[in-house]
Order: C-alpha cells, then structure tokens, then sequence
C-alpha cells in the first residue's frame, strides 16, 4: 500500500529540529565525559539553543496536529500516536532514571507534547483570538501564579512550582503550552489561505539520496529520538576509551 504523499516542508522543519537536538545533546555529553569544561552545555547560548530546539519540536507538534485533526479528529490515528508519545515518554523516564536519579526526565519534550496534544484537541474548533489570548496566558502565568501552592511532585507538570526537581529535560505545560498554540495558530492562519494545499507534496522515493535521508528523518523523529542519544553517547564513550 502506496505511502499517503507528506507535506515536504514539515517534514524538513522536523529534521531541522532534529539536527539541532542531536548538536546539543553531543555537547551534553561532550561535557559529560569532560571534554569541553564543565557549564558548557548551561551557559547562555547553549541553554538557549536547546530551548530554541524544544520549541521547535512542540510548535511543529502543534502544526500536525491541526494538519491532521484540522477537518475531523481521526480518533484511532490520534490514539495511535498518543499511545506511542507515552511509552516513549516512558520509557526515557525510566532509562534516565536509571543512568541519573537525581537529575531523571519526568516532563521532558515527549511527556509535553503527548500531553500538549491531548489538551489542543479542545483548541482545535475555537476562535483563532481564544487561542491567542490563551497563548498569552500561558506565558505569562509562571511570572503571576507561581506559588508554594504547586510544590507536591504531582504538580510539578504545570511549571508553577517554586521548587521544582531538577531534571535534565523538562517542559512543562506553563509556558511551554505558548508554543504548541502558536503552532496551532501558525496552522490555522496557514490553512485558511489555501498553504497546505498548495504545499508540495511528495513520496519517499522523490528528489536525491541526502534529500531523501533528511526528509526520511523528518518522518521518524520519534524513532530517532529515542536512539540518537544512546548511540552518541556509547560512540564518545568508545572514542574516550580508546583515546
């Protein structure tokens, strides 16, 4: 059965993303291994960089879930990939958990984005200016609703904690919510004037071999994910070992 033709330019954004989350993990674990000096991956432009990322990946979740769900929401595609996010989620809670407790992932990039999507289902028919007014809400709340309130480990979701665990990945829903409506938005605005349809589409067999293997990526983000920081670290692992 022929592969429904994907919109090239999302996949493309998601390989981008990709490539960015890969060259900071790789400085991660660089300074892990106490190669680069220690803070590397903390200061300014590096903890930038990687906020850049993470917002790329949840505002491009936000766009597929409009690009999807747009029309009608496909229950048993959304469930499918629903259920997919939380065993990934899953299981990076328990692998880090396992390497780093006291620094484990329990609301990083996947826990965000499976959550993200379940609560944007309920953004998906409202009125473009609703979800701007809640993308400001978003934003703004950690600076006004911040409290002690929020301090059991249940809540620690909603980044209105005043003292949160420390984790090496976490996103929670306040703000991070701001950037997956913004997607939803950006789609939404899109899709009105006719942009995914006139977007070009294609099959995995199109264009050159590095275009293929970059569009290839941008379809297996979540594969990728999963494998990428394994492999980098076992390959610095191995170089450190030999060195």
């Amino acid at each position: 059965m022929p592969m429904t033709r994907r919109i090239m330019v999302l996949d493309a954004l998601r390989a981008i993303a990709l490539i960015g989350m890969v060259i900071f993990h790789f400085v991660f674990d660089l300074e892990l291994f106490e190669l680069v000096p220690q803070g590397t991956a903390g200061s300014w432009g590096w903890s930038n960089f990687a906020k850049l990322v993470a917002g790329s990946f949840i505002c491009l979740a936000g766009v597929s879930l409009v690009v999807a769900h747009g029309e009608a929401v496909r229950w048993t595609a959304f469930a499918k990939r629903f259920v997919k996010l939380v065993l990934a989620a899953l299981a990076v809670s328990v692998a880090t958990y396992a390497m780093m407790p006291g620094q484990f992932v329990y609301f990083g990039i996947l826990h965000a984005i499976a959550t993200f999507s379940l609560i944007g289902l309920a953004f998906l028919r409202l009125p473009l200016w609703v979800l701007g007014i809640g993308l400001l809400g978003v934003l703004t709340a950690p600076g006004l609703f911040r409290s002690d309130l929020f301090n059991a480990p249940a809540l620690w979701w909603l980044g209105l904690s005043t003292q949160p665990a420390p984790s090496m990945d976490f996103e929670p829903f306040f703000p991070w919510f701001a950037a997956f409506l913004l997607g939803m938005i950006l789609a939404r605005w899109i899709k009105a004037r006719g942009g995914f349809t006139r977007a070009k589409r294609y099959t995995p067999d199109d264009h050159a071999a590095l275009w293929r293997a970059m569009l290839w990526a941008g379809r297996n983000t979540l594969v990728l994910y999963l494998v990428h920081q394994p492999i980098l670290f076992t390959l610095i692992w191995a170089a450190t070992f030999l060195i």
